[in-house]
């Protein structure tokens, strides 16, 4: 499933290269959020669905303010 996926990494990732990278056209069409470990393309993805990974993101950007 990820090698066809289109992955985008991280807007952070200019920081070291230490993050994630996500599939966002699979997030939109099927409501679940592939991500991975943008120094391992070829290791394992995580899928979390699509309203918990919003969820995430949200308590990630009010920790980080």
């Amino acid at each position: 499933m990820t090698e066809s996926l289109r992955w985008i990494k991280s807007s952070y990732s200019n920081n070291g290269g230490q993050c994630i990278e996500w599939a966002p056209e699979h997030a939109a069409a099927c409501g679940v959020v592939p991500v991975r470990d943008s120094k391992d393309p070829h290791g394992p993805a995580l899928a979390f669905p699509a309203p918990q990974w919003a969820h995430f993101v949200a308590y990630a950007k009010a920790q980080s303010v």
